[in-house]
């Protein structure tokens, strides 16, 4: 019976038994109230609006790009790298090849950073006041005295 479930454990894939196949990332930008969408691979797979929030996305090899946006700031983003979680390694030595590949194929065996910090910088093209398109100067207002 203990030789059974110590197979079952192998073949299931210890990652993602232990860790799972999704993941919350926490956004939390200065200031707050930020648009961010999470994009892998070209393609959005989560936004957090406002923030700050959380996302629930699946994990993968594959890195997540981080872009946030506000009115009157930057565009701010930040490069989400795929790592190899924890449980991956007990998985290998314990569970072997089968295990490993079976949370591979399911992602289980990656992890993001949980906890995002991203700050905004203030747009000063969008805040300074825009200069007058066409330079005066005081010979360039001419007028004409009526007489009679």
């Amino acid at each position: 019976m203990v030789l059974l479930g110590c197979a079952a454990l192998a073949l299931a894939g210890c990652s993602t038994i232990v860790e799972g196949r999704s993941q919350s990332i926490n956004i939390n930008t200065n200031p707050a109230g930020a648009d961010c969408a999470l994009k892998r691979q070209g393609g959005v797979i989560g936004r957090v609006n406002p923030t700050p929030g959380a996302a629930l996305i699946e994990k993968s090899k594959h890195d997540i790009s981080i872009e946030c946006s506000k009115a009157g700031y930057q565009t701010a983003s930040f490069n989400n790298h795929s790592d190899v979680a924890g449980a991956t390694v007990g998985n290998v030595l314990i569970g072997g090849l089968i295990g490993w590949g079976i949370d591979s194929a399911t992602g289980a065996d990656n992890k993001y950073d949980g906890n995002v910090n991203i700050t905004l910088v203030p747009d000063v093209a969008a805040t300074t006041p825009s200069a007058s398109l066409a330079p005066t100067t005081p010979g360039d207002n001419k007028s004409a005295a009526l007489t009679n």
